[in-house]
Order: C-alpha cells, then sequence, then structure tokens
C-alpha cells in the first residue's frame, strides 16, 4: 500500500483526496495532511464544495484530525512542511502551488517523504510527466510534476494524432473556467487582461501548456502553439485543436482512433454542454459532433475535460506508478 500525505489542501487537494474517497486508487492510502487553514475551515471547504456540491458521505473533525467516512486523517497546519517528521511517506503531493524552487520542493523530502508528485509545473521537477503521453520516463526521480490540466488533455491527444497519421502543424486554443488567480472584481495582478474581474469578461491570455507540451514530447517542440481564453465558468474546460496531419485520414477514420481509446481519452456521440462533464476522469473527452476535416485535410479535435478532477485522478494514477525511493533524512 503505498502512503500518500497531502501538502495543501485547496482545490487541488480537497479534489484529489474526494476522488480517492470516491474509490478512486484504492492501491493508495492517504495518511495526512497538511494546510495553513485551520482545521473546523479545512473539513467545512471539504464538506460542502460550490463546484462538486456537499460530499455524499460523513466528513467531522478535531483539533488534530480529519475524519472522513470511517478514515481518520491526521492533519498539520505548518507554513513550512519540512518542519514536520512525516515518518513513512512514499510520495508527498505538493499541491500548495509554491513549489517553484529546488528548496521549496524539497521540503517533503526533508520531512521524510521517499518522493514529491507536485500538482502543476515546476522547473524544480526531475520530470514532467503526462499519463498517456511520456510516462515511459518516469523511473527514481525524486520530484515529478504532473504538468498543468490543459498539457494532461493536449498531450495525449496529440501523441495519439502523431502515432496514427504524423502530425506536421497546429494551433490548440484551451477555453479554460477562471481560477483563483484571477480577481472578482477588477484589481492589479501584473496583467492587464488577468486583472479584469474573472466572472464577467471572457478573457484572452497565454497557457503554460505550450512550453509544457515541447518538455513532454520533445521530438514535437515548436509544432504546436497555443492560447487561452478564460471564460465566466467555475468548471470544466474544453481544448479546440486544428492540425495538419502528414498522412491523410478522414472523419471515419479520426473517430474511429478515438473510439478505441479509454482512461485517458474518452469520448461522447452526445451534444453535451461543459457543466454535463463535471466529475469526469478522463484526461479529455472528445466531442464527436464537433471534430472535422477539411477538404483540404484540416482535423479539427474539440474536447471536454474538468480541469479538477481529471487533473486530481491523473495524480493518483501516476501515485500509483511512483517507485517508492530512499526515505529522506533531514
Amino acid at each position: 500500500m503505498t502512503r500518500i500525505f497531502i501538502n495543501g489542501f485547496g482545490r487541488i487537494g480537497r479534489t484529489v483526496l474526494r476522488a480517492w474517497a470516491s474509490g478512486w486508487a484504492p492501491d493508495l492510502q492517504i495518511v495526512g495532511i497538511n494546510d495553513i487553514a485551520s482545521p473546523d475551515l479545512c473539513a467545512h471547504l471539504f464538506a460542502y464544495d460550490s463546484v462538486f456540491g456537499p460530499y455524499p458521505g460523513t466528513v467531522e473533525w478535531a483539533e488534530s484530525r480529519l475524519m472522513v467516512d470511517h478514515r481518520s486523517i491526521p492533519l498539520h497546519r505548518t507554513s513550512d512542511v519540512s518542519k514536520l517528521d512525516l515518518g513513512h511517506i512514499d510520495v508527498m503531493f505538493e499541491c500548495t502551488g509554491k513549489a517553484n524552487s529546488r528548496d521549496i520542493a524539497e521540503r517533503g523530502l526533508q520531512a521524510g517523504a521517499g518522493r514529491i508528485l507536485i500538482s502543476g509545473p515546476s522547473e524544480a521537477a526531475d520530470l514532467t510527466m503526462v499519463l498517456g503521453a511520456n510516462e515511459g520516463l518516469l523511473g527514481d526521480q525524486s520530484i515529478v510534476s504532473n504538468a498543468s490540466c490543459t498539457t494532461n488533455a493536449l498531450a495525449p491527444m496529440v501523441r495519439l494524432l502523431n502515432d496514427t497519421w504524423g502530425l506536421q502543424t497546429g494551433w490548440m486554443t484551451t477555453i479554460h473556467c477562471y481560477t483563483g488567480s484571477q480577481p472578482t472584481i477588477d484589481a492589479p495582478r501584473g496583467d492587464m487582461l488577468r486583472s479584469r474581474a474573472a466572472g464577467l469578461s471572457m478573457v484572452p491570455t497565454t497557457t503554460s501548456a505550450q512550453n509544457l507540451l515541447n518538455q513532454v514530447l520533445p521530438d514535437l517542440a515548436g509544432r504546436i502553439e497555443a492560447a487561452a481564453v478564460r471564460v465566466p465558468t467555475a468548471s470544466v474546460s474544453a481544448i479546440d485543436l486544428t492540425v495538419t496531419l502528414k498522412t491523410k485520414a478522414s472523419l471515419a477514420d479520426v473517430h474511429d482512433v478515438i473510439r478505441q481509446q479509454s482512461g485517458i481519452i474518452g469520448h461522447t456521440d452526445k451534444p453535451l454542454v461543459s457543466s454535463d462533464l463535471r466529475a469526469r476522469s478522463e484526461s479529455l473527452i472528445v466531442s464527436l459532433p464537433e471534430t472535422r476535416v477539411t477538404a483540404g485535410g484540416l482535423v479539427r479535435i474539440f474536447g471536454w475535460y474538468d480541469n479538477e478532477w481529471g487533473f486530481s485522478c491523473r495524480m493518483l494514477d501516476v501515485a500509483q506508478m511512483m517507485k517508492p525511493g530512499p526515505i529522506a533524512t533531514g
């Protein structure tokens, strides 16, 4: 049984716990959580979620414990996880969003974790991994990044298209729900566009997925350009990908290949909207009615992804693949 510790109980940390408690990744055991928020607030935000709704089981808390159904999980409250003595922890989920430097990313190792899995892009990682794209590179790295939610949606599809027909070039736009990095009212955020109220406008902006895709699939570096539009919805995003393939493919060919996928890439034949895809576990759910192939050979793929739930399921999946490393000593 792989022992997991969650550092940072925000959107991803709480969603990871929900997905695991629902039965995802039963070979994992979540044995501790650390967050600077008070235990009662951690329990309340887990029990009552504005996106996923009330937790269907029981949630209680004590001074240093979170009780979820019949599971008792120790709660810690420190801004520096290296000050804790975690005992034997196989993988620490670094979910604070602050592990952008090596010294911060290594704090979990200093606390006793064997390996670190970061819930986002990080230059401090030994490997940036996307399941369905480059998992073959996973070895005994101490610090691994799970990339971004958009990269998890994009990279497996790009790899599939390239492996099947060869990929010449393409453009991807992610239509992404707003996130905590944006203000609820106009307020300075260092970027003129992202300083605008998240719930009132569609905001054209950048995405880290382009650079991360180049890291994850270096043989295709530079072939896909990307941008983003942040939209006033709270969950579920989409990618709109248009590519030129080396070998001509018909619409039926594209549909057949997508229908053969499962687990990481899903599909739907139904005319769905974003809220219909909430809490789907796949990294990408391709909308087959939106797929197009032009007479000139352009292929358009449109797919949905729950940027919180699907990404959290990948965190759990990757943790199952990570071989326990040597336990670090302070």
